[in-house]
């Protein structure tokens, strides 16, 4: 009997596993489907396509018709699915059903319930026009995974704690190619949809080019530019010749050049007279001697006195003018002024105003223009030995020298690898000279050795020079005005390689026009900044540092078609300075060293112009200004 009982219950156990396997494998069939509609084209009509949300948890039988082939797949069950239809699914779907399958579904349910009975209704009518219209719902591929992960755990340990090895291993086997054949399902729907979507996508249209006409007429041409003879000969080639680019400012010829005008035709003999005249005042020239400074009251005295009328306004020069410089005679006036063209005019006031009242004669009488340079002469100076000499500079990297006696332009210093800035006088008898490079270089010239050469070039520590000028006692110490710095040196202790400077004043914020020792005793230094500041500073005692003594306020921002300012000093009155002023009405100013406005000069209809460039003479009350048109204005008494 126990034998018996034992096979009994070995076969009954038996049983139940091939009804629970048929049932896994129905199951497998039913729940490996997906709920993404599978679109498919029947007949050329496009198919529309309703989802419809159902969850397993909630699963009835009627609620959807399921393919025959899935219920009569396997013949050896067919008993088992008619008699358990309705309460083994239940079972099987509630075993197979994950906890986060079930999370999916309520989502499922939730999102989908409005839309659910209308997609229903709407599935249930267009249910039996064609089984291909129709949508199979399944899990997931998440849900497969699941599925296979927890599958010990959803079939349950006390169901199959009887079961075999053998039969475990079986039964996994068949989980596996469940899930095997679900994600081939799924690659190969993903693949249509990857096809259907290139179907869909408009063809790239190319833009087809047109066929040339290989036996058509071309466009007509100019038989011109063809270089074709109308007859159908071809032109012989023209031979190219090389452009030759001019110089705009060529270099003149080295040595001596003719003192010849420019504004006069013919070689006559007023020329020749008034080169004779000044040849002649020249050497009855005053000698240097002390002067003593007037009273500030007697001062203001004088330069009210000083008036300018129409006479004493004329175009001398042709552009802007760079430099002027008044003769130090006493009996005549004469005028000279460097232009930007190169050139070099002389007025001789008083020529000009006798013939004036000539009816006969020209306004230009009295007027000489000369061209020994050609760049902009940027410095001119008399020589303080011999007034007869008037010695020009020029960007041009020439130094001239014009003597009225011989009528020439003899050639002082040449340089044509750099550009020349400014140049004083070394010694008192005009014999060697200074000259400062826009490179910051500084050159000694000595004009008594023969040639054309410097006899040292320095290389300061400055970028570039604007100014030069020498102490008028201590002539071995000279100020150079660069960039942001002004720099005094010692021309004693002045080496090839490179000089530092003795002193360095720094206060400057902005690029320095110009810096000047006061004439007579150089006591004080005034520098021109482009910050709008005038400023004096204290030399009487040249050591390690100079203190500035005032600072002036004053409009120095002239533009780019004004020269810009340069103050400088009066010669009869060492403590006062002259400079242009963009006020209006337009005016020459002098301030005293201590920064009081002494004087302004009005011209009314006769100065209408900004005069940038200003000297005034050296013993007489004659100031002389140029503007940025070639025209100089002259104040007198």
């Amino acid at each position: 009997m126990g034998s018996r009982s034992a096979s009994e219950e070995k076969a009954g156990s038996r049983q139940r596993l091939q009804v629970k396997v048929n049932e896994y494998k129905e199951n497998q069939n039913i729940t490996c489907v997906s709920l993404r509609p599978v679109q498919t084209t029947v007949l050329g009509k496009t198919p529309k396509v309703y989802l419809v949300p159902f969850s397993l948890s909630n699963y009835k039988s009627d609620q959807f018709k399921h393919p025959k082939s899935l219920l009569n797949k396997n013949s050896n069950n067919e008993f088992v699915c008619k008699k358990c239809k309705k309460t083994e699914i239940r079972k099987t779907c509630r075993r197979i059903l994950t906890p986060k399958m079930e999370a999916t579904s309520s989502k499922t349910e939730s999102t989908l319930q409005k839309s659910s009975l209308d997609v229903c209704t709407e599935s249930n009518k267009r249910q039996h026009k064609s089984t291909s219209d129709t949508v199979i719902p399944s899990v997931d591929m998440e849900s497969i995974q699941n599925l296979d992960s927890d599958e010990d755990t959803t079939l349950g340990l006390d169901e199959f704690s009887g079961l075999s090895p053998y039969e475990r291993k079986r039964l996994k086997n068949i989980s596996e190619n469940a899930n095997f054949f679900a994600s081939l399902q799924l690659s190969a729907s993903a693949a249509r949809l990857r096809e259907m979507i290139k179907k869909r996508q408009p063809p790239e249209s190319k833009r087809k080019m047109p066929k040339k006409r290989e036996n058509g007429t071309g466009c007509r041409r100019s038989m011109r530019l063809l270089k074709v003879d109308p007859s159908g000969v071809s032109l012989p080639a023209t031979p190219t010749q090389p452009t030759l680019i001019a110089d705009e400012n060529p270099l003149l010829l080295p040595g001596p050049l003719e003192m010849t005008p420019e504004n006069r035709d013919d070689d006559n003999d007023l020329f020749k007279g008034f080169l004779q005249t000044w040849a002649e005042v020249s050497k009855t020239s005053i000698k240097n001697t002390e002067k003593e400074l007037s009273s500030i009251k007697n001062y203001k005295a004088n330069l009210n006195g000083m008036v300018i009328n129409e006479d004493t306004v004329h175009k001398v020069t042709k552009g802007p003018i760079l430099s002027v410089a008044l003769h130090p005679s006493e009996i005549r006036t004469l005028v000279a002024a460097g232009a930007k063209s190169g050139q070099v005019g002389l007025w001789d006031l008083q020529l000009h105003i006798s013939l004036l009242k000539q009816t006969h004669q020209s306004e230009e009488d009295g007027i000489y223009v000369f061209q020994p340079h050609s760049q902009p002469v940027s410095c001119l100076y008399f020589s303080p030995a011999n007034p007869a000499h008037i010695l020009s500079l020029s960007y041009d990297g020439t130094l001239r020298c014009g003597d009225f006696s011989r009528a020439i332009f003899e050639e002082v210093c040449r340089d044509e690898r750099s550009s020349f800035s400014s140049f004083d006088f070394l010694g008192e008898d005009a014999s060697t000279l200074i000259v400062g490079h826009w490179n910051g270089n500084i050159s000694l010239v000595d004009r008594r050795t023969p040639g054309t050469s410097y006899e040292m070039l320095i290389n300061s520590s400055l970028r570039k020079i604007r100014t030069v000028h020498v102490h008028p006692v201590h002539r071995q110490y000279f100020i150079t005005a660069g960039l942001r710095d002004t720099h005094i040196y010692d021309a004693r202790h002045l080496n090839p390689r490179g000089s530092q400077p003795l002193i360095s004043l720094t206060e400057h914020t902005k690029s320095i026009a110009s810096a000047y020792f006061s004439p007579l005793t150089g006591n004080r230094v005034v520098t021109t900044c482009a910050d709008c500041k005038l400023r004096i500073f204290d030399s009487s005692c040249i050591s390690s540092q100079i203190p500035l003594l005032t600072t002036i306020r004053h409009n120095t921002i002239t533009g780019r078609w004004l020269t810009r300012f340069q103050a400088v000093w009066d010669p009869k009155q060492e403590d006062c300075v002259i400079v242009g002023s963009m006020a209006h009405p337009r005016r020459v100013e002098i301030f005293h060293e201590t920064g009081k406005q002494v004087h302004s000069f009005f011209g009314g209809e006769c100065l209408v112009s900004v005069c940038s460039i200003n000297a005034m003479h050296p013993t007489r009350y004659i100031l002389a200004g140029g503007n940025s048109s070639g025209k100089i204005h002259v104040f007198m008494n």
